[in-house]
């Protein structure tokens, strides 16, 4: 008697079948990259400026001038006192703090703007690079831009504070955020 078993053999695979599933994973992994750089976008949008993610920073404050206004007159009550501000210094700082937040919160808003739109070039059923090209460098753009206005203000800040100050508040953002690196 003699066995009739056939044992099964892979299937031979044409070089375009080949193809098409790297295609198809490429195609996954691109996406997938894609609203990682979104989602990475948000999370800088929401971290970024004063406040970070306490009570939702003063960003989460961005539509409603008074509730800002507020959220920066309690936040700067308390670095006053971290950093043992005198009359003088309280009044040159509360303007530069406030104007910084104001200047700030448009590009904010569209940073957020932005998760909206590339979704939208995701999801259509051709991709557009070009315009996946400009939104990033429009989002380039506005990160540039809020990065300038921050070192503007940090500066700004930093000359009216005194070395002691200055490395107080060192101290207390090390304490707080944990150490770096």
């Amino acid at each position: 008697m003699t066995d009739s078993t056939s044992t099964s053999q892979p299937p031979v695979s044409s070089p375009a079948a080949s193809r098409r599933r790297f295609l198809r994973w490429a195609a996954i992994a691109t996406a997938v990259a894609a609203l990682g750089a979104v989602v990475g976008l948000k999370a800088y949008a929401h971290v970024g400026g004063f406040g970070g993610w306490h009570r939702g920073g003063f960003m989460g404050a961005h539509l409603d001038p008074a509730h800002l206004d507020a959220h920066l007159d309690r936040m700067l009550k308390h670095f006053y006192v971290e950093i043992d501000a005198t009359e003088a210094q309280k009044q040159a700082l509360a303007p530069i703090v406030k104007s910084a937040a104001r200047d700030l919160v448009p590009l904010h808003d569209r940073l957020h703007a932005a998760r909206d739109q590339a979704v939208a070039l995701l999801t259509q059923p051709t991709i557009d690079r070009t315009a996946i090209e400009s939104l990033r460098a429009n989002q380039l753009a506005l990160a540039e831009q809020a990065s300038k206005r921050l070192a503007q203000a940090l500066a700004d800040v930093a000359d009216v504070l005194t070395p002691e100050q200055r490395k107080a508040l060192a101290e207390h953002m090390a304490r707080r955020h944990g150490p770096r690196g």
